[in-house]
């Protein structure tokens, strides 16, 4: 398993670079032999309005299944990665657990199910989120990063696969949406996360 940690316009100290590469080989060799190679990202944020979040930690496993990412943000960088590695075992956990279910020690539960007993019981979500995602990274930046810009672009191999699926894809990474190719009616479509525990569903027509 190969484990890669580097720097967006920061360095990384080789104590830390260390630190990272002990605790993520021991957290995810135990929960996942399958992993092939674990990047690490850090990054710092230069807007003074964010200087308790201003350090931000993206931890990816690219495996032969589905990739799995965790991200947090914190002051330093060592207590983003640990809020980011925690992250990453419950995922990896979950991944594990959903081994087990298709290997039939027990029945499977759909997420809707799931969701819908969680609602029924009265239960309410925590307003917690992972990364902060209602303010504006840059704000207050100079000229070279104002708003309006890609200032990343990502791509990723996709498979046909159920709405289910997909949502259980879009956990496993963390994002609030996920855009799949349906197995059932061959369409490109994206799942998203609604408020409390509610999903939506976008089919594109072509």
């Amino acid at each position: 398993m190969e484990i890669v940690v580097k720097g967006r316009n920061v360095e990384v100290p080789d104590h830390f670079r260390q630190l990272v590469t002990d605790k993520l080989r021991k957290k995810v060799e135990k929960l996942d032999q399958k992993v092939i190679r674990i990047d690490v990202e850090l990054q710092h944020e230069p807007n003074r309005r964010q200087h308790e979040q201003c350090q931000r930690v993206e931890i990816t496993c690219r495996s032969k299944g589905p990739i799995i990412r965790a991200e947090a943000c914190a002051k330093d960088f060592t207590a983003a990665f640990e809020a980011a590695s925690d992250r990453l075992e419950g995922r990896l956990r979950r991944m594990a657990d959903r081994r087990r279910v298709h290997h039939g020690r027990r029945t499977p539960l759909s997420v809707g199910q799931a969701t819908a007993a969680l609602v029924d019981n009265g239960d309410r979500p925590s307003g917690r989120r992972e990364i902060s995602e209602d303010v504006d990274p840059y704000d207050g930046l100079v000229e070279d990063r104002l708003p309006g810009r890609i200032v990343r672009e990502k791509s990723h191999q996709g498979e046909p696969m159920t709405v289910d699926d997909a949502l259980f894809h879009m956990e496993l990474v963390g994002h609030d949406f996920y855009l799949f190719h349906d197995k059932e009616t061959s369409q490109p479509c994206v799942v998203y996360r609604r408020k409390g525990f509610d999903y939506g569903l976008l089919r594109l027509e072509i």
